[in-house]
């Protein structure tokens, strides 16, 4: 039950709930099941310092069993929700991910990429980047097809921009990433009735679609870099809805059209989906014949899996040690890319400016403040309780599988009460005798509210747990609503902006390119610290500079922006994970490499 809620692959954010881990598999979106590698799981040890230590290894490998598959049967698949999933099917629109994996089977993307991450030509698409006139070509193959069999053409890839960069959609997976298209910024702001800088050579019948950027980007050679689109959208089945109405349309809630290997034959709202194969699917004839995916809370995920009520069904960290001898099933994990933090609010997201708005007198903008909660949090010995080695402790906003630009040597804030008392006192925070709490430096009572999402089975425990450690430091801080939130209203807080909001916990994962940019920039909507500040702007464009194409200058920039984020600690790392899923052992072909596609390639042993 990790603390985890957005994500970025293949160009798409959203919210995680808890028990949510990374699974790369339809190749279109980062997913919440799992990763998997031969790589061991290794358990955090009390009082780590700088890098991810360890104490019992568990070996995991990164695929189950390869056997000869048969044709046929269907597939039952866990989607661990504490609340019912909004049933948004479109990539563009789209932002939490329990929609995005109960769309999985057929929501595949455009390119293919290698186990590194790199876009590969094997996809639906191809891509070519021209460094002589700042484009980049995207080449449909022939035989992709929408699963009412209309072929996808350019318009399609020309009309997922549309809806991203209509102001009246409103979707938070527009980013000022995607300003770098030419004209992508007028239409946002309704300048232009249409994207300038996106071509379509062949008429929109065609297959080919070629974007103009102002400069092209090291990050482009990546999945996830956010600086364009890596999905399409059926302009033939959408294009009589008005955009306003698109979230709200049928073609969106419950009739979704998909080029990948399943078509959807109905969904209950929140509830579940169901899939059977794309009669027209490019690859060829999937093995599953159909796929069941429906929800179960986190609470009933152990006896689930030990009963196999589901094929596949994610491991909640909390309950590997009930699960980890059944038998009959193949366990797959890995080091995921995503990391546990502490953000502290300090501004708001400006929605008619399109960019957040950082408030110097907010009460969290003190970095003694800051500093000293970080201090105070007992993370280590949490990670050993609650997650069986499963959870541990990090050091940075990168993770640690991007070497080179990851920084070892960024320091942790490993619990330290006496130093967090000390920067408190030094900054002002006094304590009146026989007080419990301190007051501001201005004399005011001071009083943090956090917003917690309550979708893990040990979420309350765990942040009851720091707030009493933030007591002994003469800490108030309550629970934003008296307890942790309900997650779909938590998630309408932090994307409104919520004022009461002071302290958030949440996590980010990269899939791809490791930049920062859209986590933390100044007109990122998922900087939800709302800091801005001249020299993370200057670092951030220097990562993602055309001069960046040199490998030692981006490192270096990396390294530069590491230490910077440590020093200011608007959003403080706690925790990395490794992810783990349960597959039935009568399952093949289930491998969690970055480049694998499971919804074609897995089907049940012979």
């Amino acid at each position: 039950d990790r603390a985890s809620f957005c994500f970025l692959n293949h160009a798409v954010i959203g919210f995680l709930t808890k028990g949510e881990f990374y699974m790369k598999m339809s190749k279109s979106k980062l997913l919440y099941v799992t990763l998997a590698s031969s790589l061991a799981i290794l358990s955090t040890a009390c009082g780590a310092k700088k890098t991810d230590s360890s104490n019992q290894p568990i070996k995991f490998s990164q695929a189950v069993p390869h056997k000869p598959i048969k044709k046929g049967g269907t597939l039952t698949y866990a989607l661990e929700n504490e609340s019912p999933f909004t049933g948004i099917f479109s990539a563009e629109i789209a932002d939490t991910s329990p929609d995005s994996e109960a769309a999985a089977p057929g929501d595949e993307a455009l390119f293919d990429i290698n186990d590194h991450y790199q876009f590969t030509n094997k996809g639906a698409a191809s891509l070519k980047l021209n460094h002589s006139n700042n484009t980049a070509e995207i080449k449909v193959k022939k035989k992709v097809r929408w699963s009412d069999g209309k072929p996808v053409t350019a318009k399609d890839l020309e009309y997922a921009y549309e809806i991203l960069a209509n102001p009246k959609v409103q979707t938070t997976q527009y980013t000022s990433s995607l300003e770098n298209i030419k004209g992508m910024a007028e239409y946002h702001r309704g300048k232009a009735n249409n994207i300038s800088g996106l071509e379509m050579p062949d008429g929109p019948n065609g297959k080919t679609l070629i974007l103009h950027f102002k400069e092209l980007k090291p990050a482009m050679m990546n999945s996830a870099n956010g600086f364009f689109w890596e999905h399409a959208a059926p302009y033939h089945y959408l294009k009589n809805v008005p955009f306003e109405k698109l979230v709200s349309s049928p073609q969106i809630r419950k009739h979704p059209l998909y080029f990948g290997p399943y078509k959807m034959d109905k969904t209950v709202q929140g509830q579940s989906t169901s899939w059977s194969r794309n009669p027209y699917y490019w690859r060829g004839k999937p093995n599953f014949e159909h796929i069941y995916m429906s929800n179960i809370t986190n609470s009933n995920v152990s006896q689930a899996i030990k009963s196999k009520k589901f094929d596949v069904a994610n491991v909640l960290s909390s309950q590997w040690e009930q699960v980890k001898n059944t038998k009959g099933v193949n366990f797959v994990g890995k080091k995921t890319l995503s990391y546990d933090y502490l953000a502290f609010k300090v501004g708001k997201w400006d929605a008619k400016l399109g960019k957040n708005v950082e408030n110097p007198h907010a009460k969290m903008n003190n970095p003694a403040l800051r500093k000293a909660m970080a201090y105070a949090m007992n993370v280590d010995v949490i990670n050993k309780r609650f997650y069986h080695g499963l959870e541990f402790r990090i050091n940075s906003l990168i993770p640690s599988q991007f070497t080179p630009y990851y920084d070892k040597n960024i320091p942790v804030y490993s619990y330290n009460l006496d130093k967090a008392n000390k920067l408190l006192d030094k900054a002002g925070y006094k304590k009146a005798p026989g007080a419990l709490y301190r007051s501001q430096p201005n004399g005011k009572p001071l009083v943090i509210n956090l917003a917690v999402r309550g979708s893990g089975e040990n979420s309350e425990a765990i942040w009851r747990n720091y707030i009493q450690q933030w007591k002994k430091a003469g800490l108030n801080v309550k629970f934003l609503g008296g307890r942790p939130m309900e997650f779909n209203r938590w998630v309408a807080a932090v994307k409104a902006s919520d004022p009461k909001i002071d302290v958030l916990e949440g996590a980010c994962g990269a899939a791809g390119d490791p930049s920062p940019s859209v986590f933390y920039g100044e007109k990122m909507p998922y900087n939800f610290a709302r800091f801005v500040s001249p020299t993370n702007t200057k670092l951030l464009n220097e990562i993602d500079s055309a001069k960046s194409f040199d490998k030692k200058y981006r490192v270096q920039k990396f390294h530069e922006w590491q230490k910077w984020m440590y020093n200011k600690a608007y959003v403080v790392p706690t925790s990395g994970a490794y992810s783990v899923t349960a597959v039935n052992s009568k399952v093949s072909g289930w491998s969690l490499k970055p480049s694998a596609n499971v919804w074609y390639e897995a089907g049940f042993t012979k």
